[in-house]
């Protein structure tokens, strides 16, 4: 690391607590713990806003950041961003959406004849666009930060020369996620027992494969009917799911838990295995890479950035195709052998402690902001 603490504005136009927050958290958290100045810029008064308070980073205020044509509101923050810059003589801006995105590159003042250089991160393949206007902004932007290969991929497609082009894999918070929580009170809630548990942690909302998880579930019961699957998240189909559940005369296995958030670790620690079967808005696949950091294996399907998370054999078995029988041969040979999945949970803890940590995070956006300044002959 350069001796040189840099001073960095994170920008993230996203609300509540999904898709970009926890890694925009994670990434200027550690920024921060080395030596950084961090402002970080997100809509006020929701669940974003507050997580990263509770993490002691520093607000930006007078940034309201709300994602619709609002040319007043837009330039308003414009304005408090320029002198932003300037009074803090800011290094980089680091975006995280769309929308911030073009407001840091129009927004950004020149100091001393030089402009700031702005950095994006693609949390999702959809977020990479290849009209003409995004591709000259674009064209503006120093360095993009892709979570997956896909989105590396996208990228240099959508116009990025390859070189700034930086391949930046999820993180998860290893401290919080020690594989060592305690599961007895959550069996004990759901009545668990010593019974086989697999665990999804997901949105229920629409493309996540809840479907298809629970059809797969559906075959693992000819061999294990004392198994139960928990269905860990909120959203707009639950009740979808729970009319699908009942169809297929899985009420008693499978169980609705909500939305978790405190007790996360304890949920994952009651777990003898996980199941992922699609990225939601964050294509990085944080909920498999926080089992992985708890110590339990992951079947997943081979989608997103899930091939390059799950080491298949390793840390957990991967599907390669959305077919119930699949999904039911990899849960099956997971609570077969209990030895072996425990194996896998301890391997996947020691993959993400070496692949995915904040401080690998933090080496890779370092040598791009350093890489983005060299180039404007600082």
């Amino acid at each position: 690391m350069s001796p040189r603490p840099l001073t960095v504005v994170h920008l993230a136009t996203n609300r509540w607590w999904t898709g970009s927050a926890d890694p925009t958290i994670q990434l200027a958290h550690i920024q921060q713990a080395h030596g950084y100045r961090v402002l970080l810029a997100v809509p006020p008064g929701d669940r974003f806003e507050a997580k990263a308070r509770e993490a002691g980073l520093t607000l930006l205020d007078g940034v309201h950041l709300r994602a619709r044509l609002a040319p007043l509101e837009i330039a308003r923050d414009a304005a408090r961003l320029r002198r932003v810059v300037r009074e803090q003589s800011v290094d980089v801006l680091h975006a995280h959406h769309s929308h911030d995105h073009w407001l840091a590159v129009l927004a950004r003042p020149a100091v001393d004849g030089r402009r700031p250089p702005v950095a994006r991160t693609f949390h999702a393949l959809r977020a990479v666009k290849r009209d003409p206007a995004s591709r000259r902004l674009y064209r503006r932007t120093g360095a993009a930060f892709a979570v997956s290969r896909q989105i590396e991929a996208r990228c240099r497609e959508a116009g990025f020369a390859a070189e700034r082009v930086y391949w930046t894999p999820g993180t998860v918070d290893l401290p919080r996620f020690t594989g060592k929580a305690d599961g007895r009170a959550v069996r004990e809630e759901f009545a668990l027992g010593d019974a086989p548990v697999v665990v999804s942690v997901a949105r229920l909302a629409p493309q996540r494969g809840h479907e298809t998880l629970l059809a797969g579930f559906r075959g693992v019961l000819a061999d294990f009917p004392a198994a139960r699957l928990l269905l860990v998240g909120k959203g707009e189909t639950r009740e979808r799911l729970e009319r699908f559940v009942a169809a297929q005369g899985l009420s008693r296995q499978v169980t609705f838990t909500g939305y978790r958030d405190r007790d996360l670790p304890d949920v994952l620690a009651a777990a003898d295995c996980f199941a992922l079967m699609a990225p939601g808005s964050d294509d990085s696949c944080r909920a498999a890479l926080e089992a992985m950091a708890a110590a339990r294996p992951v079947v997943a399907r081979a989608v997103g950035a899930l091939p390059e998370t799950v080491a298949h054999g390793e840390t957990g078995l991967l599907v390669e195709d959305d077919r119930p029988e699949a999904v039911a041969s990899a849960l099956r040979a997971m609570l077969a052998d209990r030895t072996r999945a425990r194996e896998m949970g301890v391997a996947g803890r020691r993959r993400v402690e070496i692949e995915f940590s904040p401080e690998r995070a933090l080496e890779i956006a370092d040598r791009a902001y350093r890489a983005m300044l060299g180039a404007r002959g600082q």
